[in-house]
Order: structure tokens, then C-alpha cells, then sequence
């Protein structure tokens, strides 16, 4: 797995290439919590060059959201690639998290 940041208006942006899985879960997670520790509490993660997401990825999701929301903050999950969202869509968390083809200000 690859992560990238960049900035995209008021969003902090952790693009991730290859695979989330048990093993790399743990880097995106450090990643969202460097960010809210430095103040950065509008995240987006690109999970459009992402390849593959597990279980364990998706609850990184899902603890990212609940971190940055309960200080204050926003998750939005951008996933223009129809595996990931088909992933998103049947597990239902296309109904928790903010689910969008782009980044917002983009």
C-alpha cells in the first residue's frame, strides 16, 4: 500500500494505492491520526487508486470518521472506482460515511 497527501481546499487528502488490508490498515490509520494531531480535521481519503479494502480497512474507515467527527472535524471518502464503491455500497457504509466522486472544492 502506498499513501500520499496532498491538499485540496480545507481537505487534507491521504490518496491510497494497492491493497488495505490487516497489514497495511495500521499506516492509513496512523495517517488519519497524524493529521487530526496536527489540527487537520477535514480529511478526504482517495480510495480511487485502491485496488483492494478487507474488513479491516473498512473499520479503519469507520474510526476515522468517528475520530474526526467526535473532535470537531469531517470524513469524506472519495471513491470513483466501481469495486471499491460496489464494496461501500453493499456493505452499507455508503449510508454512514460521505461517499463522493471527488473532493469537495475540487
Amino acid at each position: 500500500m502506498g499513501l500520499g497527501l496532498s491538499t485540496v481546499g480545507e481537505y487534507a487528502v491521504i490518496s491510497v494505492t494497492g491493497e488495505i488490508d490487516m497489514y497495511t490498515a495500521p499506516q492509513l490509520r496512523e495517517a488519519v491520526r497524524q493529521l487530526s494531531s496536527e489540527g487537520r480535521m477535514r480529511v478526504a481519503i482517495d480510495l480511487t487508486p485502491t485496488e483492494f479494502c478487507d474488513s479491516t480497512g473498512l473499520g479503519v474507515l469507520i474510526g476515522a470518521r468517528r475520530r474526526l467527527s467526535d473532535a470537531g472535524g469531517s470524513l469524506v471518502v472519495v471513491c470513483a472506482n466501481p469495486r471499491i464503491r460496489k464494496l461501500l455500497d453493499l456493505t452499507g457504509l455508503d449510508k454512514v460515511l460521505d461517499v463522493r466522486e471527488a473532493v469537495p472544492g475540487e
